[in-house]
């Protein structure tokens, strides 16, 4: 597996350099210090993970990422940083980051690529925890919440979701069994190409997908 590292630390580059290289299961197949590296390195060498910072001079990471995205709607993007920022993360979800994780969470670092490689979106602990609050901020769909396709039932299912309901809420809600809930959850996850009830609550209220 081709991965890149981009952090405008050269310290951090080298360290994660040298801790990713010693996986042999990793081909390290560039490294760069800015946004700018980070886009040109996606460019040329068509890494299957890119690991990247989001504080960067010339380019930050996000603008780098939308950037690359352009180009390749299919590149897997891990952030990682050391910025537990909502408006970074909510930002990084909309652009269509893979994953984010905290500098200090090395020890995740290498299982976070492999998952992200293998089609997965990957949140660190503390992002994770900060998840509810995120979906709870929300006022209803957002704008790139795209319900074609949808039945009437799985779109009265993607709200509840949203609101952080349980199946068995959302049975007692919309007068359904918990098995039934799971079956119209299953079919509206895939008609919108998403993973898990999470994906499905934030593409619902921040307009991720």
């Amino acid at each position: 597996m081709k991965v890149a590292i981009v952090d405008d630390d050269r310290l951090i580059t080298m360290a994660l350099q040298t801790i990713l290289g010693a996986d042999p299961e990793f081909e390290i197949c560039g490294t760069g210090n800015s946004g700018t590296d980070a886009v040109r390195l996606c460019r040329e060498k068509k890494p299957d993970v890119l690991v990247m910072d989001i504080r960067m001079k010339e380019m930050d990471g996000l603008s780098a990422l939308e950037e690359i995205l352009k180009t390749d709607p299919d590149a897997k993007v891990l952030l990682l940083t050391t910025f537990l920022d909502d408006d970074y993360i909510v930002r990084a979800i909309r652009l269509g980051a893979k994953g984010y994780l905290l500098k200090q969470d090395y020890a995740a670092l290498a299982p976070a690529i492999r998952a992200v490689h293998s089609g997965q979106t990957v949140f660190g602990e503390e992002i994770t925890a900060k998840m509810p609050d995120l979906i709870a901020g929300g006022s209803g769909p957002a704008r790139g919440f795209d319900p074609t396709g949808l039945t009437e039932r799985e779109r009265a299912l993607a709200a509840l979701v949203a609101e952080g309901m349980s199946n068995r809420e959302i049975g007692e809600k919309l007068f359904l069994s918990e098995g039934t809930v799971r079956n119209y959850l299953s079919s509206t996850l895939a008609k919108l190409g998403l993973r898990d009830r999470t994906q499905l609550a934030i593409y619902y209220l921040i307009g991720k997908k």
